[in-house]
């Protein structure tokens, strides 16, 4: 089990996109925020590192930005989602 422990793994999840110009991009500061195309209940991917490993859904409780995990991934989804 120690050894379970010792491994590292990233997980993030793709909540969603958008086209900025390099120009903008450069004038970005600390604290800037970026406006994403996604809404409560719409569906995102799971990573971990980097690599798809689940479908979930965005979910509000508290107050708080969660994501409800519902599907397995598949990465040839992924990859014609890009």
């Amino acid at each position: 089990m120690s050894q379970i422990g010792a491994v590292k793994v990233e997980i993030a999840v793709l909540l969603g996109r958008c086209i900025l110009p390099m120009e903008q991009l450069l004038r970005m500061g600390r604290g800037a925020v970026i406006p994403l195309d996604s809404f409560e209940g719409d569906d995102v991917w799971i990573l971990a590192n980097d690599h798809p490993i689940a479908r979930g859904e965005i979910v509000i409780e508290n107050e708080k930005v969660c994501i409800r995990v519902t599907d397995s991934a598949d990465v040839l989804d992924f990859q014609a989602a890009a």
